[in-house]
């Protein structure tokens, strides 16, 4: 099978404006330091295949997932389109859903989460700090449980506001570190170097054609994600 063929299956939606792809865990959004292959490179190669386009291929990134997450990543194919969806992501007016595996709780209802996050860029970490600190930022969530296994609890998580590493943090610091965020306190690594959170759901206004996008991402397979998504 292609290369291309393998990646159609990550596609969750394509017109002549958008592409949206299911993140794996482990690939990087863009570039860093370790200047590894980027999912935006990926899909750049995917495009200029399938539409055999000449020279360099247009690609706008709208927002980002951590490199142990997975899920809901939107991509731009026009300017016009990643300076729309940027503005709507400014004014969070983009629903997005997330699921997390933790260790097992006993909340059943919605809970409302608010602190005020500092980033660490040395770290690439961000803390919770008091309200009184000027460079920290509001961040706020609701998560619910949805499922339990025997071991952990299935979070759904909306965001309000989007931070760096917003969830990850907000949850660690109740106490409720995701399963395999080792940088956020659970004690165990996961195998193949992912987290338990994953872009669930994402519902937006197509910045072009105005009608309203609703996508769904499939969790990667294993065992954990696999028992959460029967």
């Amino acid at each position: 099978m292609s290369n291309i063929n393998l990646f159609q299956d990550n596609i969750l939606f394509e017109d002549n404006h958008l592409i949206i792809i299911n993140k794996k865990p482990g690939e990087l959004t863009q570039g860093d330091k370790t200047n590894d292959k980027t999912l935006g490179d990926k899909v750049k190669d995917y495009l200029k295949n399938k539409y055999n386009k000449p020279g360099n291929v247009y690609l706008g990134i709208t927002h980002r997932l951590d490199r142990p997450t997975s899920g809901i990543i939107i991509f731009t194919k026009t300017s016009k389109s990643l300076t729309r969806l940027n503005k709507m992501f400014k004014e969070n007016s983009i629903k997005k859903t997330y699921w997390a595996v933790v260790y097992k709780i006993d909340e059943s209802n919605e809970i409302r989460l608010e602190d005020f996050l500092l980033k660490n860029n040395k770290q690439n970490k961000s803390y919770v700090k008091s309200d009184k600190n000027i460079k920290a930022k509001k961040s706020v969530l609701y998560y619910k449980q949805i499922y339990t296994l025997d071991k952990y609890s299935l979070l759904e998580i909306r965001l309000e506001t989007g931070r760096h590493h917003q969830i990850r943090t907000q949850l660690s610091n109740k106490g409720m570190a995701i399963k395999g965020d080792l940088k956020y306190g659970f004690p165990r690594s996961n195998k193949d170097g992912s987290i338990h959170l994953h872009s669930r759901k994402i519902e937006f206004q197509h910045p072009v054609s105005k009608k309203t996008i609703k996508i769904t991402a499939n969790p990667p397979k294993n065992v954990i994600w696999d028992l959460c998504n029967n």
